[in-house]
């Protein structure tokens, strides 16, 4: 099974799916595709969404009909690549900064932006809450194939 390195293992708190989750479609079988701790599908659920998050293989499995996900950084290209392949929509929380990579030409005009109302910060080991860490960059929500309105949906004031 595909294990993350340790400097990428950070979990994502539960507020940045609380301010995505009138996008997610509720209709959807949700894959939060990268275990991690376990807590971000629990969150996930804990909204009300039927979540697939079990500790598997993203690049040998395919489940649900949306990924929706905070993938380890290091493997973005893989992961925008992979999902490409199998033609899922998804909504990916990453840096801002990888929207420079060339490997997201690959999902072309599909792209749409949700960009959070404040910086997110991750938490570090632990369970529901564990360290929490102050990031240096910003990140935002890539997605694709979800057919939101608009191209770049700012949240919050």
């Amino acid at each position: 099974m595909f294990q993350c390195k340790d400097n990428d293992n950070y979990n994502t708190p539960k507020s940045a799916w609380i301010d995505i989750q009138h996008l997610i479609p509720q209709d959807k079988i949700v894959w939060e595709a990268f275990y991690s701790n376990g807590d971000s599908g629990r969150f996930l659920r804990e909204l009300g969404f039927d979540v697939i998050h079990e500790p598997i293989d993203f690049f040998t499995h395919d489940e649900g009909d949306i990924v929706v996900s905070n993938p380890p950084f290091s493997l973005t290209k893989k992961v925008i690549e992979r999902l490409h392949t199998l033609d899922k929509p998804f909504i990916l929380l990453l840096p801002v900064a990888k929207i420079c990579y060339q490997y997201f030409r690959l999902v072309g005009d599909g792209l749409q932006l949700i960009i959070p109302p404040k910086r997110i910060n991750f938490y570090f080991g632990g369970r529901d809450g564990g360290r929490r860490t102050i990031s240096n960059f910003d990140c935002m929500y890539y997605c694709w194939k979800m057919n939101f309105e608009k191209d770049i949906i700012f949240l919050g004031a």
